[in-house]
């Protein structure tokens, strides 16, 4: 069976509306192992003929056999596997990547190779086959340092790079001088001889052809009858010994000859492994393709990349200067208790008249103590009494905005945990009632000037209290309310002693206090130090004689849960136990009201949100005008690398590989402008934060967005480019100047 079998070719050319013909019903066969000569003036066909040979071209008419296999019928990606796994091309210009080291373009089918070599059996090989052509000593070197002929062996082993059953060569010996020439057609006598290597080649050179087994002319797109066999001694006396390729140098036993090189280092054509090519390989030689072009435009690749650079550094910028401005303003609203829930007594009314909240009696100590033991979502609270009361100290008075009674718990619920001087009042003080407080600084101000009062006695409703701490400055809140102009002292003591009224017994409870304050002057003022006159009651002694119990309400359980987004949860869990513990019925109505201040919340957090996504919207659009950049240049880039395009489609690229090689393009470039666009963002972030003052934040979701978002308009904008690179005829590509 031939290796080649052209069967009535016909080729045809539209120009308009004119059809002109250039192939008129070619037939040949060419035997496998067989050297071919194809020769015929400028415009005969013999190009046109040796496209469809290499299935670089289809054909109008007729039918086509390579290897057993019609190719007439083939569609663009089995033709480009037909063509890596079976066809070499050798170009009378060479073809050369500018871009890459003649062991890298020697490499380059290997790319696209139905072998799928592993990087290194591949750089081997190439190693091997540019040895072999005498090039042993030039593989770094780029083909603007090589000689025309050094150019043209490079292309030789690039050619035998994929094992090829057909060798097409192109002039392969017009751009060379006659010694370079005959070492090139003596290489190509020793592959047809040695291996039996099928080779046709288009030359208008006698001389050249004369190195064939068999001259085939053509004349008007018509094969001339018959063929002219050349004969053996004629061809032999033509052939020169090779300097550094064509015939091995006699006793030269060290290097490979040219078939081993084609062959492999074993003697044996490898058998394909798979049919495609490693996606995971492809990526990275395409990605290092990529950088190396890059890098060779380095002010274009910026320029290109200026829009992605903007839009990612603002974006990173934007996200963490908002993220830095909301947790300041979260810090701010958790200061002023916002992110508390507050539970008040219930209303009462009165001939069709509400008294307002509070006016029923019906929050207990109790309560609060039930409310933080049996609420998961409750992290601390604090029961509260309010009173509006005058404070004295020497000749100055005051009457501050909150005067509150609480527990040592209310500094946790507000944050308020570390004090500026001194120390908080215990729950051994709440249970003593004892005359002690802790004041804001506003208060101390307007009343000590500039003097500690700490130890000092102020006066509130002729009960005097001592000052055993001062609260760290809060400032405003958010309707511009003083947090420091406050008082706090034990509940116990506002209620009994400032304010002297309980909800029940109010009589017995004052006499009693009133009782014990006249027995003991020093407990009266400073009951936290006053020393225990007599032993501890035994447990026999305490049930013969029962202790007046203070009953008493309180205003308001001001609670903390334990985190924001477990408010809802905890207001829940706050109603059902307080309506069991109050014994309300299904139906009634509360005798308490469970509030929050979320809204507030929710209403600063959209707003933040609202300035910040307008800001981000501007680096969105940044982000589009660089991607349009990107496919402008992209664009630029298929239009200048037309050649390069056809060539890799003429050594078995698929138009999917050209599509994603120049995806990985777009997605590099936009990928570089990318991580310059992240140093930029945090080095703008951190300025700001540093001569600005702004609070900053760093923000990896914004950072893993950016990544994201270079890569998608990498894809989107590249895509274009690359699909209309992928769809590029490889004949028109080579073609183009």
């Amino acid at each position: 069976m031939p290796l080649l079998q052209l069967e009535a070719i016909r080729k045809d050319y539209q120009r308009g509306r004119i059809v002109v013909p250039v192939l008129k019903g070619v037939s040949l066969t060419v035997a496998r192992g067989e050297m071919v000569a194809l020769m015929g003036a400028s415009g005969s066909g013999k190009t046109t003929l040796i496209n469809i040979m290499g299935s670089l071209d289809r054909t109008t008419g007729g039918r086509y056999w390579l290897d057993g296999e019609e190719v007439s019928e083939l569609s663009v990606t089995e033709r480009a596997l037909l063509r890596g796994r079976k066809i070499g091309f050798v170009f009378q210009n060479f073809n050369l990547l500018p871009r890459l080291s003649a062991l890298e373009n020697v490499m380059m089918p290997l790319i696209y190779s139905a072998h799928n070599l592993p990087e290194r059996e591949g750089r081997e090989r190439a190693t091997a086959l540019l040895q072999r052509v005498g090039l042993g000593d030039r593989l770094d070197h780029e083909p603007s340092q090589l000689s025309g002929g050094e150019q043209q062996r490079v292309a030789i082993a690039r050619a035998l790079a994929n094992h090829c059953s057909l060798l097409i060569a192109d002039e392969p010996t017009g751009n060379l001088d006659s010694q370079t020439g005959e070492e090139i057609l003596a290489l190509f006598r020793q592959l047809n001889i040695e291996d039996g290597l099928t080779i046709v080649m288009v030359t208008h050179d006698e001389h050249v052809a004369g190195h064939a087994d068999r001259i085939v002319r053509i004349r008007d797109g018509v094969i001339c009858d018959p063929p002219e066999v050349v004969d053996a001694e004629d061809r032999n006396r033509s052939s020169l010994p090779a300097r550094g390729g064509g015939v091995r140098p006699a006793g030269d036993s060290t290097a490979p000859s040219a078939v081993e090189a084609w062959r492999g280092h074993d003697g044996r054509t490898s058998t394909p492994r798979v049919e495609t090519s490693s996606g995971v390989r492809f990526v990275y030689r395409t990605a290092t393709t990529a950088l190396r072009s890059l890098r060779r435009n380095i002010l274009r690749s910026a320029l290109t990349t200026l829009g992605i650079i903007i839009g990612v550094a603002s974006l990173i910028a934007i996200a963490e200067i908002g993220k830095g401005a909301w947790t300041a303003i979260r810090e701010m609203l958790t200061k002023t208790g916002v992110d508390n829930v507050l539970v008040q007594a219930g209303a009462a009314s009165r001939n069709g008249v509400s008294l307002g909240s509070g006016s029923v009696k019906t929050l207990t100590p109790e309560d609060a103590d039930a409310i933080l033991r049996e609420c998961p979502s409750v992290e601390s609270l604090a029961p509260v009494v309010y009173a509006r009361q005058q404070v004295q100290h020497g000749g100055k008075n005051w009457v501050p905005a909150s005067l509150l009674g609480t527990t040592p718990g209310f500094l946790q619920v507000r944050d308020w945990d570390e004090l500026d001087e001194g120390e908080s009042f215990t729950a051994q003080d709440v249970r003593d009632s004892a005359m002690v407080c802790v004041l804001g600084k506003t208060l101390v101000q307007e009343l000590f000037d500039d003097e500690s009062p700490i130890g000092q006695e102020v006066y509130v409703k002729d009960v005097p209290l001592k000052v055993i701490g001062v609260l760290r400055p809060k400032g405003a809140d958010i309707i511009g309310e003083d947090q420091d102009d406050i008082l706090l002292a034990p509940w116990t003591t506002i209620k009994f002693r400032v304010s002297a009224s309980a909800s029940s017994g109010p009589s017995r409870v004052s006499e009693a206090l009133e009782a014990a304050s006249q027995a003991d002057p020093q407990n009266r003022r400073y009951a936290r130090t006053r020393s225990q006159l007599y032993p501890a009651a035994s447990a026999t002694q305490a049930a013969d004689s029962p202790r007046l119990e203070r009953l008493a309400n309180i205003d308001t359980i001001l609670v903390r849960a334990r985190s924001t987004d477990e408010i809802p949860t905890a207001m829940e869990q706050i109603t059902t136990l307080l309506r069991e513990r109050h014994r309300i019925g299904a139906g009634d109505l509360d005798d308490f009201s469970v509030r929050d201040f979320t809204e507030v919340v929710n209403q600063v957090r959209s707003t933040v949100s609202l300035v910040a996504g307008l800001l981000l919207c501007v680096a969105l659009i940044s982000l589009v005008v660089g991607g349009v950049g990107i496919m402008n240049i992209m664009l630029v880039s298929v239009t200048e690398r037309y050649r390069e395009i056809g060539l890799r489609m003429a050594v078995g690229a698929r138009p999917r590989d050209i599509l994603r090689q120049f995806l990985v393009e777009a997605v590099v470039l936009c990928l570089l402008g990318g991580a310059v666009g992240i140093l930029t963002g945090r080095g703008s972030s951190i300025l700001v934060k540093v001569l600005a003052g702004w609070p900053t934040e760093p923000s990896l979701l914004a950072i893993l967005a950016s990544v994201s978002a270079s890569i998608t308009v990498g894809v989107i904008f590249g895509y274009y480019p690359a699909w209309k690179a992928s769809r590029l005829d490889p004949i028109v590509a080579l073609r183009f100047e």
